[in-house]
């Protein structure tokens, strides 16, 4: 970090970025520990059934998935964080803003879904790409510094955002036995999350202020690079090649898709998976698997310092994956009706959720150049949001049509971290076959 940043100024700058974060993670899971209302379409006047609501959820991939993920991240290295981030935190507010408004406006159940689902669309590539450029951002303040503690901090701040959604969402939408919502009341963890995202916009605009500052006392030191489209080696559109030619973006992409498919995925579906598993009410499940965000707020800077110190970054990568598997082998066949089970696989699956991103992020920004790290996170952002498209998909499918749904998809996750664990393991290997890399190697103070 350049001394004329000054001493606190990155601190400063990474409390502006994390709050947009937390926003959007909170819209994100508003609906995962009310899913149960989904079950039935007469429980709520919006009328979406199981796989409606999965539809809904997939929704936040698509638009990521078929192509726009990755022009945008092209973009954000031609334009830099500033104009790029401004324009895509700003979709992912019209996106939320066009939610709320399809869930109150009193539509038919076919149309509302059809423009929440438009909604999340433009929802969700916007947060995605406001996070790719909160990552490159985060990459360059932090550059020489602690760089694996600051995304561990922006991490657990916006996990805390589905915390708060988790916990929150059954006492803004209470359970009551007959009741059937209205469409007000359905929407009430949406009305939270927008106000949330509208303080999320005003702290972004202060950032961009401070970062256009930033680079004008950058440019007078030799040698430092900018974030304003004019680096000294300009982004070409052949480097995306060069990304996708390096083996270690593959394996970095594929143990990205699958173990956050395992979770990210479970969350959307927590309540329809804990309550019959563990014959426990919603405001029960909803802080069973609140355990998942708030062990990352405590363990994630812990393991991003970790990191920083020590390295290992791989090792901890093989031990979050092992640590996911084991927890959906309890949530899969451990006994019926006991919630210990339940809470013990959540402690797995946090330490799990903490351990592997602290690790797998700090390591992007090692395996290519920084003319092409918006583009590299962006490339692993869609493989990881085709498979959250995918997955989401199938899960509320599983749930709706099979007798025993919640079994299923467990299955399907534990299938998921199988896979997590033998990608850590290939990535472990080419580690020590690349230690000019040095991914293992603690980071520069």
């Amino acid at each position: 970090m350049p001394s004329k940043a000054g001493k606190y100024a990155c601190w400063i700058a990474l409390a502006c970025l994390v709050v947009p974060m937390f926003a959007s993670y909170f819209f994100d899971d508003m609906f995962s520990t009310i899913s149960y209302l989904f079950e039935d379409p007469a429980r709520t006047q919006l009328g979406w059934n199981a796989a409606g609501y999965g539809l809904y959820t997939s929704g936040y991939s698509l638009l990521c998935v078929f192509g726009g993920l990755v022009v945008c991240g092209i973009l954000l290295d031609k334009w830099g964080v500033r104009i790029t981030g401004s324009v895509f935190v700003g979709m992912m507010v019209a996106g939320a803003a066009t939610v709320l408004w399809a869930i109150t406006a009193g539509f038919p159940p076919e149309r509302s879904l059809r423009i929440a689902y438009a909604g999340c669309m433009f929802f969700g590539l916007g947060s995605e790409i406001a996070g790719t450029a909160v990552t490159r951002s985060i990459a360059k303040w932090f550059r020489h510094g602690p760089m694996a503690l600051a995304m561990g901090l922006q991490l657990a701040i916006a996990r805390l955002g589905t915390a708060c959604a988790l916990v929150l969402a059954p006492r803004l939408v209470v359970e009551s036995s007959g009741h059937v919502y209205t469409q007000a009341e359905t929407a009430r963890p949406a009305v939270f999350g927008l106000g949330l995202m509208a303080a999320g916009l005003i702290l972004w605009a202060v950032f961009v202020a401070m970062d256009a500052r930033f680079d004008k006392q950058r440019k007078e030191i030799p040698g430092q690079a900018r974030d304003d489209g004019k680096n000294e080696e300009q982004f070409k559109f052949a480097d995306v090649v060069g990304v996708l030619k390096n083996s270690n973006f593959w394996l970095v992409s594929l143990l990205c898709v699958l173990f956050y498919s395992s979770i990210i995925a479970f969350k959307k579906f927590a309540g329809a998976i804990l309550i019959p598993r563990f014959a426990i009410p919603a405001e029960t499940a909803g802080w069973m698997v609140s355990m998942l965000p708030f062990a990352t707020v405590v363990f994630a800077p812990l393991f991003g310092l970790l990191v920083d110190r020590r390295g290992r970054g791989t090792l901890w990568m093989i031990v979050g994956s092992l640590l996911a598997l084991l927890a959906h082998l309890l949530l899969a066949f451990a006994p019926q009706g006991i919630p210990f089970f339940g809470y013990l696989a959540m402690v797995l699956l946090g330490f799990g959720y903490s351990l592997v991103p602290a690790a797998l992020w700090p390591s992007v920004p090692k395996i290519v150049p920084d003319k092409v790290l918006g583009t590299t996170f962006a490339l692993v952002y869609w493989v990881q949001n085709l498979g959250l498209l995918s997955f989401k998909m199938l899960a509320g499918q599983i749930l709706d049509g099979a007798r025993d749904g919640a079994f299923g998809v467990e299955l399907m996750f534990t299938g998921l971290c199988v896979a997590a664990v033998a990608v850590a393991l290939l990535f472990a290997r080419s580690s020590r076959r690349h230690p000019e890399l040095e991914l293992d190697l603690p980071n520069k103070a």
